[in-house]
């Protein structure tokens, strides 16, 4: 069975106490609420991320996630957060290669291949993203980028340390749009995925990898979207700073 997996992206919102009280909120309703195996992730600006874990000790069902690190181990990089750094203090998931990373910031997938490398090195998981534009996809680019995203971002990875990869496909059209991917949409794009990992390292390693689908998600579709073969979960945005939507998404694998 795959981990099933709602993770919530706070993105760059919510100040210290905000976020103390918002997360609270949250592991409070997941303790009361939560029934099945899935697992939330709360990936959170880095200044809450050390109380953040400590808050989230006792709670089973909640990991802690940052929203990016640096490709390089240490060093004079003015501004940037260490793969160690954030391991030492307790976080598990890192958001990798995110559309926002790509589009503001210029991340390559040769960035996003090193990136996971350090990432892994420090007993972290990426959580990694792909997508399309819809330049891309009114273009019927879409299958091709997703291609070139695994290929040249995660595709050099060995069997076991691709095993401890978790996907998300976010199609750019869709984040923060309002606009959803349609469940058919989402599941084709899904299985492209799968099929492509199967044909790299084999129909074991690809039914075993958790992909997430990021892109407008809230409480309203989420069953119909989950509710495809090979969508395991959620990368969540704005509706992962509202404690009840949050929840009732992940309430949706109970």
């Amino acid at each position: 069975m795959r981990t099933k997996i709602v993770a919530g992206n706070w993105k760059m919102n919510l100040d210290y106490q905000e976020g103390l009280a918002l997360f609270s909120e949250i592991t409070n309703m997941i303790k009361d609420e939560i029934t099945g195996k899935q697992e939330a992730v709360i990936c959170s600006p880095f200044i809450h991320l050390s109380s953040l874990v400590q808050l989230a000790k006792g709670y089973n069902k909640v990991s802690l996630g940052a929203q990016n690190a640096h490709q390089a181990e240490a060093g004079a990089y003015t501004g940037e957060i260490s793969a160690k750094m954030i391991k030492s203090v307790g976080a598990q998931y890192v958001i990798l290669g995110h559309s926002e990373r790509r589009q503001y910031f210029a991340e390559t997938n040769a960035l996003l291949a090193k990136k996971t490398d350090i990432v892994l090195s420090h007993g972290l998981k990426p959580i990694f993203c792909i997508g399309e534009t819809l330049a891309e996809r009114e273009a019927n680019q879409h299958f091709a980028i997703i291609k070139s995203q695994l290929e040249e971002g995660v595709f050099h990875l060995g069997v076991e340390d691709f095993s401890k990869l978790v996907l998300a496909y976010e199609p750019v059209w869709a984040i923060g749009t309002g606009v959803t991917a349609s469940s058919a949409q989402a599941q084709e794009i899904h299985a492209f995925i799968r099929a492509e990992i199967s044909a790299k390292y084999g129909k074991e390693v690809a039914e075993g990898i958790t992909i997430l689908y990021g892109g407008s998600c809230n409480p309203k579709n989420a069953p119909e979207l989950f509710a495809q073969p090979d969508i395991d979960g959620g990368l969540i945005g704005g509706a992962s700073l509202k404690s009840r939507d949050f929840v009732d998404i992940l309430s949706v694998f109970n």
